[in-house]
């Protein structure tokens, strides 16, 4: 194993096809302003480093980061990767993590725009991230206890579990299949439109016109807050324990609920039953 301690590297593919590498109290950053650093490694482990340029980690296999720090330059740090563990780290940038695989992230600070397109195979935990389209088109997720703020999340996911998380986000999960999630609160306006086979159980649900154009949704004792012309056009089952706005046009399925404000019934194709149980 070779070990590379408190250096600066600025040139380009300083470290070109490295193999079974530590990197420890390092820095890539200067005025060479050189590309893509371990690019083509394997068995890499860079820790409490500094990552300052661009595309370091292209077509790596087996790469452990910790304590380390990606600014907003390092951009498309991670492409075509695969078995990647991150921990305590800030991942900060554009466009980390395309199409790779075999993926652990833990105890990290995420705040970098289209992150985690096309990968598969990836668990997230114990984080925070702020994005756009995070996580687009991405397969066998598993995220618990994480926090998200951005919009357009989620989109196209397949194989998902969400446990323990709060996200604040536009559009999420629009043409996701088979998602689960649950134990969390999602707040956002047009909620996982055209999904199939969405399972959300014990969450609480915020914003306008959730659930429309869905196939085999099913919502078990969930919250809906604020939320108005929910379900339109789609297949559902649902059990809801707090008052809804309004309810249009459900397309198949029942929906349980305590309360509902309005139940709008102007397409003749609508066919789903809305039972009113009363609070309790």
């Amino acid at each position: 194993m070779q070990w590379i301690e408190n250096q600066t590297f600025d040139q380009e593919r300083a470290l070109y096809g490295s193999r079974q590498v530590t990197v420890k109290s390092c820095r890539f950053d200067g005025p060479a302003d050189g590309e893509s650093a371990l690019k083509e490694s394997s068995d890499v482990t860079a820790e409490d480093c500094f990552f300052n340029l661009r595309y370091p980690f292209w077509h790596n296999h087996g790469l452990t980061i910790r304590r380390s720090q990606m600014t907003e330059l390092c951009r498309a740090a991670l492409w075509y990767s695969d078995q990647i563990t991150i921990t305590d780290s800030k991942l900060h940038g554009i466009k980390a993590l395309r199409e790779c695989s075999g993926i652990v992230i833990k105890n990290c600070d995420i705040i970098l725009p289209e992150f985690g397109w096309f990968i598969e195979d990836v668990a997230l935990s114990d984080s925070t991230a702020e994005s756009e389209y995070f996580f687009m088109r991405a397969r066998n997720v598993s995220f618990s206890n994480v926090s998200f703020k951005g919009k357009y999340s989620f989109q196209y996911n397949e194989n998902a579990v969400f446990d323990n998380c709060s996200f604040d986000t536009k559009d999420a999960f629009w043409h996701s299949k088979n998602v689960k999630v649950q134990n969390s609160v999602i707040k956002g306006e047009y909620l996982a439109w055209y999904s199939e086979n969405l399972t959300l159980e014990h969450c609480q649900i915020i914003g306008t016109q959730p659930f429309c154009y869905c196939k085999n949704l099913t919502l078990i004792d969930c919250e809906m807050i604020d939320t108005d012309l929910c379900f339109e056009k789609s297949e559902v089952e649902a059990k809801i324990t707090t008052p809804v706005i309004s309810i249009k046009n459900p397309l198949r399925g029942k929906i349980l609920v305590p309360e509902v404000g309005e139940l709008i019934w102007d397409d003749p194709q609508a066919k789903g039953e809305v039972v009113v149980q009363g609070a309790k």
